[in-house]
């Protein structure tokens, strides 16, 4: 019994520091480096995911549910387009049509690719959303697709954590370059 649960509790931690690993490749190198990374380690998803949820699940309120509730207010005739889709929580919790990406198919939903390159033609979607998905290094190649995909008047909605951000100022500087305008923060 004590051994068994030594071994559980060893394991466990082995998998949160995997999944910061695996976090901090994929915050610091290229988006194309994660799909690789992903391809050549398929497990490495799954864990990554299972250390996602654990610390979302800790959190006092998962922002996809925020944008869920945002989004049920709005015309079910809306198309989405959820970049770093994970499990597609958020196609199962809306009537629009949600096109789900990510580097991994969790679900039959996904669509794989690298969210620089999302294979949707241009102006295809009236919101795009990134919820804890803004990863990778060639954060403007990224944001410049989901611009690409977005219909005249579309909106970005993302959700991420502060510390992603060194000056929070000088990102949505950037997203204004880009032809973003910041409705709220």
């Amino acid at each position: 019994g004590r051994s068994a649960a030594l071994r559980a509790r060893m394991e466990e931690r082995l998998l949160s520091a995997r999944f910061r690993y695996i976090n901090q490749q994929l915050y610091t190198s290229p988006s194309r480096e994660a799909a690789r990374l992903f391809r050549s380690d398929p497990q490495a998803f799954h864990i990554y995911h299972r250390g996602f949820a654990r610390q979302v699940g800790r959190w006092p309120e998962n922002p996809l549910h925020r944008i869920v509730r945002l989004l049920r207010r709005r015309p079910a005739s809306l198309v989405v387009a959820d970049f770093g889709c994970g499990d597609c929580t958020l196609a199962r919790s809306l009537r629009n049509k949600v096109h789900c990406f990510d580097l991994v198919p969790l679900s039959p939903l996904v669509t794989v690719c690298d969210m620089a390159q999302v294979p949707l033609a241009a102006e295809a979607v009236d919101v795009v959303v990134f919820c804890l998905a803004l990863m990778g290094t060639n954060l403007q190649e990224i944001l410049e697709e989901a611009n690409r995909v977005l219909k005249p008047g579309g909106t970005l909605l993302v959700a991420e954590v502060a510390s992603r951000f060194e000056d929070m100022r000088a990102f949505l500087s950037a997203m204004a370059l880009l032809g973003f305008k910041s409705v709220s923060k």
